[in-house]
């Protein structure tokens, strides 16, 4: 299975697939305020990331967002 490695605004993201499982790996931020402002991000892509990971013979695309709330 494939593995992506993607530098996105000074995070690394990695994604992996082992068996059934997709494992996402990423660096966590300051925690900073939303758009909206009601919560805390720790760890965004922002957008979309198209990994190699392969599903069904197509590339896993990968949306994460991680936050706190305020």
């Amino acid at each position: 299975m494939g593995r992506q490695y993607a530098e996105v605004r000074d995070m690394a993201i990695e994604a992996k697939i082992e068996g059934n499982k997709l494992i996402i790996t990423c660096d966590l931020e300051k925690p900073t305020p939303s758009a909206s402002g009601k919560t805390l991000v720790v760890a965004s892509t922002r957008g979309n990331i198209k990994t190699s990971c392969m599903v069904e013979g197509k590339p896993l695309t990968i949306g994460l967002n991680a936050y706190i709330a305020k």
